[in-house]
């Protein structure tokens, strides 16, 4: 089974994760993670922690002379920033500490319930490994999984829907990753775009933040991955959850998602048509690429709505911990808006998921093996 750990802080040495079951023979290009890592720190409306770093990723185990080779793989992922900070997070312990802890958990942040659960005093402890920064290593995880979808010529892409009140308002279809990469906030409509900056420049003027809505687009996917038969194994809530997973997700849409509760069944439902050359397929794609759990030979289309950033920087009203008194909520360095940062991270966690269920679905340990089974299955659609 195809699975993943990370580990580490937000402001600790570096981030680590292992990957385990990756098929021996995937071709690795570091190049190709590191230009994933480096879109990550992308994205009109990012802070000063990313003049700071320009990650790359180091693999210390788990693949060879550009191949992996079927044991665990380890990704590291270092924090410049920790040489600043190394006092701060030393593993041993510091004297004369308290009037450096943090005491006021910012509304909307993991601190306040973090520090109930885990009984620390000092919110630190919480929001180091609770902060977004943990999605480097996560990127790094998700760049590799990318790869073993290329060799079966499935690509991941993402884009930016909306930031605050700006969206996009025609359907995309085709995504492209250099229009992408063209707009500063990763946006493929260009009046959308000039609405985004503007709303982001307003808020960081305001001591404000946005989020927004990114949409993950997957093409190659062939019918029959994932399953009905038990909720644990349908895809759409597999993919669900992989993004829900990444912080300050509060939403995820598949297809129409909740347009479709306000319309009729005859304008939500794709009808569905056959022809040689195509074999079965939908006429529309309001489903998404998904039905019963199951991929149905169309687009993957998933979108997810990310929540302002609750680090403000005219901070909201909390209470400390130790007085009880009210007080205006800490202050962590931090981004004014990260939508497009965290569809590139949505991106990398829809990557792994689909190259977890491709394996269960058609198993082996190496790319030659998987690679056989997928034509035979291609085979099987092609006659059905």
């Amino acid at each position: 089974m195809l699975r993943y750990l990370t580990a580490g802080e937000s402001h600790g040495p570096c981030l680590t994760a292992i990957i385990e079951g990756l098929p021996a023979h995937v071709p690795i290009v570091t190049e190709e993670i590191n230009q994933m890592l480096c879109r990550r720190q992308g994205g009109y409306g990012r802070g000063g922690r990313m003049k700071i770093e320009k990650d790359k990723v180091e693999i210390t185990s788990g693949v060879r002379h550009g191949f992996t080779i079927g044991s665990p793989v380890t990704l590291k992922v270092a924090n410049k920033d920790w040489e600043n900070w190394s006092e701060i997070m030393s593993t041993d312990k510091v004297e004369e500490f308290q009037d450096k802890e943090i005491k006021r958990p910012r509304p909307g942040h993991a601190d306040l319930p973090g520090g109930i659960k885990y009984g620390h005093r000092d919110m630190r402890n919480v929001l180091e490994r609770s902060s977004a920064r943990e999605t480097a290593v996560r990127v790094a995880v998700g760049a590799m999984a990318k790869q073993l979808l290329n060799q079966l010529g499935i690509t991941v892409v993402s884009h930016v829907l909306q930031i605050g009140s700006a969206k996009v308002m025609q359907s995309v279809d085709a995504i492209r990753m250099d229009e992408v990469l063209a707009s500063p906030v990763y946006c493929t409509d260009l009046g959308a775009e000039r609405k985004m900056l503007a709303a982001i420049d307003a808020a960081k003027e305001q001591g404000d933040s946005l989020g927004g809505i990114f949409a993950v687009h997957v093409s190659g996917m062939p019918p029959g991955i994932g399953s009905h038969v038990h909720w644990d194994r349908r895809l759409d809530g597999r993919l669900a959850q992989a993004l829900m997973s990444l912080q300050a997700i509060k939403g995820v849409e598949v297809g129409l998602g909740f347009a479709a509760a306000a319309l009729p069944g005859s304008q939500v439902h794709d009808e569905i048509a056959y022809d040689k050359e195509h074999g079965y397929y939908r006429r529309t794609n309001r489903a998404g690429g998904l039905e019963g759990g199951i991929s149905n030979g169309e687009e993957l289309i998933i979108k997810a709505a990310m929540k302002p950033i609750p680090t403000l920087m005219k901070p909201l009203a909390s209470v400390n911990i130790e007085s009880k008194e009210t007080v205006m909520a800490d202050i962590e360095r931090s981004d004014v808006c990260a939508v497009p940062a965290a569809s590139v991270v949505g991106e990398a966690l829809v990557a792994f998921e689909l190259a977890k269920a491709v394996l269960e679905h058609f198993g082996g340990d190496n790319m030659a093996v998987i690679k056989g089974r997928w034509e035979q299955w291609e085979e099987y659609v092609e006659e059905y």
